[in-house]
């Protein structure tokens, strides 16, 4: 016979058996054939706590985890243990899969997407955390969060999408500002701010050689740095020494890679190189940059007293001229480039038919049926969205293919075979 508890976010019962002759206590979820033994759970959190006393002072740790509702008891994982599960399992985190990094009209399978990136920065990131004592948990939840705003068509996409923006006033498009969009307000996964921070504020990194956290005391100062970034003003550094490591981990991950990726597509021949200086600081290939920047971090950080990350000056200026070169040989190549005012056309045939379809309560259109009539999205966002920002969130969340698949629904007439329907 067993008694329902709540002791899980499932149900269990207690169970009741008999050893050797001593009657023993247990918890079993229903269906499951499988029994926890009373007191795991508190036993679980007793480890926990005693590895996370291992940790700096100056890390995060569960106890200081923040959530806006608390919709749910907390269980054997750590509160950003369980962000990383949330973010995970959300409809955004499945279209990183088609979501391109640079190369966003490069057909080539051994170039890195953004589901590569940010699993890059993971464990860029979880290297350094691990290695100065920080929180590996937090670390994982924030960079696997940190581009999940980004748009069709990499940061040219995000200019595009801005530009109209503005003219539909609804201010400026931010990928940072659109990852807390999706997952605190249109998926409403109640992550701890710590978290939804350092996804917000890993933005800019090109300008960081040494950052220090920031505290941000509530909600309302959360809330308010993240309207400061909407509407384009640089605001304080993370909250967390996690964050800020995150950022850094951010560049690691893409600077020599995209160098790679760039001689892997013909963007960059094998005869030309890179800055001298650069080379004989960084290295030459992706694998030396990646492990220079991270004993350099190591070297050169303090998260026992002061509380910093930070790259020494000679490695800080190698990589300033590194950036220089990748900006001039990649990024505005133009090869890469030539392409522009096609997807610039693309963003405004696409918002201006989703605005149309939304006054016109087209309700056989894919911004009803894949987006606003779904199951997975807050109706509390629903009731507060206009029409551009409904517009706005729909193409931000699209993947490369989807955003072509719709725009070619708008411009190419649909075709009757035999007769009509």
């Amino acid at each position: 016979m067993g008694y329902r508890i709540i002791a899980h976010p499932f149900v269990f019962y207690v169970t009741f058996k008999r050893i050797n002759g001593r009657l023993t206590c247990g918890m079993s979820k229903p269906g499951s054939g499988r029994t926890i033994e009373s007191g795991l759970e508190s036993s679980i959190r007793t480890i926990t706590a005693k590895r996370e006393s291992l940790l700096s002072p100056l890390a995060s740790i569960s106890a200081d985890a923040l959530r806006r509702h608390n919709r749910k008891p907390e269980d054997i994982r750590t509160p950003y243990s369980r962000d990383t599960d949330r973010i995970i399992h959300t409809r955004a985190y499945t279209r990183y899969i088609d979501k391109t990094q640079v190369f966003s009209l490069v057909e080539n399978d051994h170039i890195t997407h953004r589901v590569i990136h940010v699993q890059l920065v993971s464990k860029i990131a979880r290297t350094i955390a691990r290695s100065l004592r920080l929180n590996e948990d937090l670390i994982e939840a924030i960079a696997l969060g940190h581009d999940i705003g980004h748009i069709p068509y990499g940061h040219f996409g995000e200019k595009c999408l801005s530009e109209i923006c503005e003219q539909y006033g609804i201010g400026k498009f931010f990928h940072n500002v659109q990852s807390v969009q999706f997952l605190d307000k249109i998926e409403d996964c109640d992550l701890t701010m710590q978290v939804l921070d350092g996804i917000l504020c890993h933005n800019g990194e090109s300008d960081d050689v040494k950052i220090s956290p920031e505290p941000c005391p509530g909600w309302l100062d959360f809330d308010k740095k993240v309207q400061d970034n909407a509407e384009g003003r640089r605001t304080k550094a993370p909250m967390t020494l996690e964050g800020c490591v995150v950022k850094f981990a951010d560049t690691i991950a893409y600077i020599g890679r995209d160098l790679q990726d760039a001689r892997e597509v013909g963007l960059i021949g094998a005869a030309m190189q890179i800055p001298r200086e650069c080379e004989e600081t960084l290295g030459s290939t992706n694998p030396e940059i990646i492990n220079t920047l991270i004993y350099d971090l190591l070297e050169s950080s303090d998260t026992e007293d002061i509380g910093c990350i930070s790259y020494s000056q000679d490695v800080e200026a190698a990589l300033i001229s590194l950036r220089a070169f990748s900006r001039i040989h990649i990024y505005e190549n133009r090869k890469l480039t030539s392409e522009r005012e096609k997807v610039k056309r693309m963003y405004v045939t696409l918002f201006v038919t989703c605005l149309e379809d939304l006054e016109n309560e087209v309700r056989d259109a894919k911004i009803f049926t894949d987006f606003i009539n779904t199951n997975w999205i807050s109706q509390d966002y629903l009731q507060s969205a206009t029409c551009a920002e409904l517009a706005r969130d729909f193409i931000a969340g699209m993947t490369d293919r989807y955003f072509a698949k719709r725009y070619e629904e708008c411009v190419i007439p649909r075709r009757v075979e035999g007769k009509f329907p």
